[in-house]
């Protein structure tokens, strides 16, 4: 029995430490952004799994936010508002352009009103950009997944629930580019997303996460208001509005890791 009791509070332990469920939570009145990329069912043993939230799971966490009182907004409107909104706002961002944006996630977000922004590659199709990062990561696995055509970008657009923001042209790895190269990465899938939208595109998502000063300068230089990072966290009072931290949703995790995401985060 002693040797029960014992294993039992090992457990315990271990679930506090990974968890961190006894932390307080972090000021509600500091805005949330979820990063997601797909919402579409798991591929057996696909590598990037963890980037695929499965439909039922993405509406229980919408539903879920909506039940609890959150505030949904787009990014720009997180940027224009920032300090006057209600707490618990939430801004749920997408990045690359993936198809079941439209198919998958566009209905759950109509369906709770839940306002969202994709940030989308401007050339997006059969284009494996995840060797840019890793060069191993060479299965074509993330090129396989189809991506939103421009009729698609534009419906959304239109939709007054999603805001469309830049991922850069080609999703580059902007580390590995010159200053002339970056500019054009940037300059251009603005103008090129604005013109197909027939909208401002103000938002920006640096690729991987991967950036320097000199690209958060680039792009404000050319024209963006806000940017947002792979870095976890909740930004405070005063944030750097082209360096803004994200939580990130995995295709792995519980609700129970998902509620404590948004209260705390980050993972512990």
């Amino acid at each position: 029995m002693i040797y029960l009791l014992i294993l039992l509070l090992v457990l315990m332990i271990a679930f506090s430490v990974k968890y961190a469920w006894w932390k307080p939570a972090v000021d509600w009145k500091r805005p949330r952004v979820l990063m997601y990329h797909m919402v579409r069912e798991h591929i057996d043993g696909a590598k990037f799994n963890k980037l695929r939230v499965q439909p039922a799971a993405f509406e229980k966490q919408v539903a879920w936010m909506k039940a609890e009182g959150f505030h949904f907004v787009t990014m720009q409107e997180l940027q224009d508002n920032w300090g006057k909104h209600p707490e618990k706002t939430v801004a749920i961002t997408f990045d690359d352009g993936y198809l079941d944006n439209l198919e998958n996630a566009y209905p759950i977000l109509e369906k709770y009103q839940a306002k969202a922004t994709i940030y989308v590659v401007v050339d997006r199709h059969d284009r494996d950009w995840s060797t840019y990062k890793k060069a191993h990561h060479n299965s074509g696995e993330l090129a396989r997944e189809p991506k939103l055509n421009d009729e698609q970008v534009h419906f959304l657009a239109q939709s007054g629930i999603v805001e469309i923001g830049s991922h850069t042209l080609t999703h580059a790895n902007l580390d590995k580019l010159s200053d002339a190269e970056c500019l054009v990465e940037l300059r251009d899938s603005k103008a090129q997303l604005e013109q197909l939208t027939q909208k401002s595109v103000m938002s920006f998502a640096y690729p991987f996460g991967i950036y320097s000063q000199r690209d958060v300068e680039t792009a404000r230089q050319v024209g963006y208001s806000n940017a947002v990072t792979t870095k976890e966290g909740i930004d405070a009072d005063l944030p750097d509005f082209m360096q803004l931290q994200r939580i990130k949703i995995s295709g792995k995790d519980s609700m129970f890791a998902v509620k404590l995401r948004l209260k705390l985060g980050k993972r512990n």
